[in-house]
């Protein structure tokens, strides 16, 4: 009678794990809970009606009358700042996380022309629909691509801009990475799994450790990748991926004129296409604790924090490292 009771509470968590781990999401992420009430704004956009999701959380009182606009990178989403979230409006901030356009809980249209100038063009209308003047721009990974794009866009209307293990701090294809074409970035996305996210992460951004607390954010992305929509969302991950590649910053920085800080965790390795290059250019691509460097002596007065023993996610790891570094430069005059 044990062992039976043992068995089938055996296969009851067996079936439990297999469930959770097999999650679908619609395509704007319906059925994940975000952390903070999602929104949505409405904007026209190359002959479109689209949908932008954001998250806009607001200190209790006064708070500090400052506002940060968090923007995420191309394999996370808004939720993913939950920690940071919580701890800038703990400091008296307001807060928005915006998924951008073809992402997460934002429209995924089927015919649009993805650039980091209309990203950041998208994320103006939101703001000033917001009424929002001149935030603090935080980006993350493909994030930090944007923030610097608009912040090159609309130079008057950031206050300063933070840029958290930015991708783009080399440009893959002038590096000698073969371009791939949407079709095939598509063919590569359609095979997305939890597992296959979870290795890529695991590999790139963790330095080869895992975390439990990484699984939410791993069932977020496969679940759409899993759900009713799946094509759709493949294609958008293919075309922004596109974007990601063709469209570098790097060679811009010099040109950025509004106080900068770079926050680089030193184990990062990213390197989108690095898996198309020659072994002995994947092996130099993403040395992130050389690229951080570079990129604050391009900036005109940028300022480098470094975290040498964090990888390409430092506010997601180990965010009581990573958050009280943050404080400390957004408090800088």
């Amino acid at each position: 009678m044990r062992l039976a009771t043992a068995s089938v509470l055996l296969f009851a968590a067996l079936g439990a794990a297999t469930s959770a781990s097999a999650a679908s999401y619609g395509g704007e992420l319906q059925g994940f809970e975000y952390p903070y009430p999602r929104q949505a704004h409405a904007l026209e956009s190359q002959g479109q009606a689209l949908s932008m999701a954001y998250m806009d959380v607001r200190p209790p009182g006064q708070g500090n009358g400052r506002t940060a606009v968090l923007m995420h990178g191309k394999n996370f989403c808004g939720p993913t700042w939950e920690d940071t979230i919580e701890v800038l409006v703990g400091a008296g901030w307001r807060v928005i996380a915006p998924d951008q356009i073809g992402f997460c809980g934002s429209s995924k249209p089927r015919g649009y022309q993805f650039s980091f100038a209309q990203l950041a063009a998208n994320t103006r209308s939101l703001l000033e629909a917001l009424g929002v003047e001149r935030p603090v721009l935080i980006g993350h990974s493909m994030g930090g691509m944007l923030a610097t794009r608009y912040a090159l866009q609309y130079p008057d209307a950031v206050a300063r801009l933070v840029l958290v293990n930015p991708i783009g701090l080399e440009d893959w294809q002038a590096e000698g990475v073969p371009y791939a074409t949407i079709d095939a970035l598509a063919e590569g996305e359609r095979r997305t799994t939890a597992g296959t996210i979870k290795a890529y992460q695991q590999k790139f951004y963790y330095d080869g450790k895992w975390a439990p607390r990484y699984d939410r954010w791993v069932d977020m992305l496969a679940g759409m990748y899993a759900g009713p929509d799946a094509e759709i969302v493949a294609w958008n991950q293919a075309q922004t991926s596109e974007m990601v590649f063709t469209q570098p910053v790097v060679h811009e920085f010099p040109f950025l004129r509004v106080p900068t800080v770079l926050m680089i965790g030193g184990k990062d390795r990213t390197a989108p296409g690095a898996n198309r290059a020659a072994p002995e250019l994947a092996a130099r691509l993403g040395d992130y604790p050389l690229l951080g460097r570079r990129a604050a002596e391009a900036i005109p007065q940028a300022r480098l924090v470094a975290f040498p023993a964090l990888g390409h996610s430092p506010q997601v790891e180990a965010p009581d490292t990573f958050h009280p570094a943050l404080l400390e430069v957004l408090a800088e005059p």
